[in-house]
């Protein structure tokens, strides 16, 4: 059954004439947009306590608490600005003219596309809230990348996610899909990215973290979801910045289990070739979902709760996990970047490279397609580990050296060789080795 799609004017009156809703917004870095399209809709008195946006770092230090990372545009600032505005509403907001309101303070620092549009476009939005009066403070936390190529442009998509948050915490927080689904109401396809969110409070007991964030995915939100080693949701650009990245890529129920033997032996392999010590190493095993995509339309709940259980399993190992979407490799590659690391380790099967390098697997535009995916993947310090597989037919060990390349190829995967973009695993005791 299709839903319903109010406008964004409707969705804010609406909230404007209830009159058990009411609270502040806290706007930092893109303008009042939020605010603004409730004062447009009309009757925001019923709604709005208060507005600010704290624009002046100083004064935002004054009334938030500076931050240690420096960072302004941050989970953690946001967290700060929600706490300091629901606090003082239910401090001031007293007396029976306030018994039967819904409280809730709404934040945003988000940063749009400069004059020189040299920055990265994304932000925090999120919303504490009372589901009812008196009750206990739930909560609903996003980052955002904004994608279109204007700054004003950019601004009406903030405008419209925050109405679409606050309608949806409000009205939606029943059915958690649904509630992430209406958070992109009326946004063109290709404005936004939602690749994070936190559920906290009673509303959301029932609520999975990991749930939620590898629905993104599913919807077409987001390409990755990260978790830590305690199976807890993170930012990617928190976590990876500046980092040195190792990957072990493996797909979701695939036919031979992970080669964990030789993928240690990459990051040993990784860590002494650039210098790498472990309190700048993030070891990351990726788990694909993209060929589950290839096999269902549609990805329900139990799909879900697989993944997640796979993931959580993968955590315990004591490593850091990303579920994605990303089938081949330097489509991984241009995500990370986007996360500014100091360098990546991809380790991957000598099967898969034999797949790049082979013309039979590709139409007229292989060439064209072959430089492509080759200045994608290595033009942001990134190599490749490949470890062997034996041939079962011939009984042979396939590596760098001996693996079938296409004529057309050759020349360019030499290059690749011969300046270390692409590398066999050193050695690995050959009963580590595995058939495909």
């Amino acid at each position: 059954m299709l839903r319903e799609i109010p406008e964004t004017k409707r969705k804010a009156l609406k909230i404007n004439l209830n009159p058990n809703i009411y609270g502040t917004f806290a706007e930092i870095g893109a303008g009042q947009e939020v605010a603004r399209n409730f004062f447009t809709a009309g009757a925001a008195s019923g709604t709005i306590a208060k507005t600010m946006s704290a624009y002046d770092m100083v004064f935002s230090n004054e009334i938030y608490g500076a931050e240690e990372s420096g960072r302004y545009v941050s989970k953690s600032r946001l967290i700060k600005m929600l706490a300091h505005e629901f606090d003082l509403l239910t401090e001031r907001l007293e007396g029976l003219a306030y018994d039967n309101r819904c409280f809730f303070s709404f934040a945003n620092t988000v940063t749009t596309l400069n004059y020189n549009k040299t920055n990265e476009p994304h932000g925090w939005v999120g919303i504490r809230f009372q589901s009812e009066p008196h009750g206990k403070a739930n909560e609903i936390i996003l980052h955002i990348r904004l994608l279109d190529s204007d700054a004003s442009l950019q601004q009406n998509v903030l405008g419209v996610i925050g109405v679409n948050l606050v309608y949806a915490a409000f009205f939606l927080n029943g059915n958690v899909q649904t509630m992430i689904e209406s958070l992109v109401d009326n946004l063109s396809i290709g404005s936004v990215e939602i690749d994070l969110i936190n559920l906290r409070g009673p509303v959301f007991q029932h609520a999975n973290d990991r749930l939620v964030n590898l629905y993104l995915i599913a919807k077409g939100f987001s390409s990755a979801a990260i978790f830590d080693k305690s199976a807890e949701v993170q930012q990617s650009k928190d976590l990876l910045y500046k980092k040195n990245i190792m990957i072990l890529r493996t797909k979701y129920r695939q036919k031979s289990t992970p080669n964990f033997d030789l993928f240690n032996r990459a990051v040993e392999q990784f860590k002494r070739t650039q210098g790498i010590d472990d309190s700048n190493l993030i070891v990351l095993i990726e788990v694909l979902m993209s060929n589950m995509f290839d096999e269902k339309d549609d990805i329900n709940k139990e799909d879900l709760e697989e993944f997640a259980k796979r993931a959580e399993e993968l955590c315990a190992t004591g490593n850091h996990v990303i579920v994605s979407h990303f089938s081949r490799n330097h489509k991984l590659a241009q995500y990370l970047a986007k996360c500014r690391p100091s360098s990546v380790g991809i380790s991957t099967n000598i099967a898969n490279l034999k797949r790049i390098f082979d013309s039979a697997k590709y139409g007229e535009n292989y060439t064209d397609e072959l430089l492509s995916y080759v200045s994608d993947l290595f033009s942001k310090n990134v190599k490749l580990y490949a470890y062997p597989y034996l041939n079962k037919v011939t009984n042979e060990i396939i590596t760098t050296q001996n693996m079938p390349v296409s004529y057309q190829a050759k020349p360019l995967y030499d290059f690749l060789i011969l300046n270390n973009y692409i590398t066999d695993i050193e050695s690995y005791d050959k009963k580590d080795v595995k058939t495909i």
